[in-house]
């Protein structure tokens, strides 16, 4: 349960389908274009985790973007997607909301991680979030 202790207690998804999933990714490094646990891109790990809970995403990040409900970053939770821009050039990074204000991602330096919305670095270059499974998959997602 490392991603559990990463997020921190009280975490919607301590046992769920979606940690686990999460969970088994933390560590595997970043690779330009990848999909599977062999390395992953940003969009890459956002479809492979979704795929696993029966949601297909388009392969791009701003493909993602245009998918979904928009979401206030107050009302996020665990299970949305978060979108940035890192490149000056609208979408270009995306991960997912996994609760306490953190988000898991391939990050191209250190793989996947979870790091917190609020680090200035993303803060900077939050873009929104959009929220992309209805409400009977996040619920067998969240809780099973």
């Amino acid at each position: 349960m490392a991603l559990a202790l990463t997020i921190g207690t009280g975490s919607v998804f301590a046992d769920s389908k979606m940690n686990s999933v999460i969970d088994r990714t933390i560590g595997v490094t970043y690779k330009t274009g990848g999909t599977t646990t062999n390395g992953f891109d940003c969009s890459g790990f956002t479809k492979y985790v979704f795929l696993k809970l029966g949601v297909n995403l388009p392969r791009q990040s701003g493909s993602q973007y245009n998918m979904g409900t928009a979401v206030s970053k107050s009302q996020l939770r665990p299970g949305d997607l978060v979108f940035f821009n890192t490149l000056g050039k609208g979408v270009s990074h995306v991960g997912i909301s996994v609760g306490n204000g953190k988000f898991a991602h391939a990050s191209t330096s250190r793989g996947v991680i979870v790091s917190s919305l609020s680090e200035s670095y993303y803060a900077k270059r939050y873009v929104g979030a959009k929220r992309v499974m209805s409400t009977s998959k996040y619920q067998a997602a969240a809780y099973n």
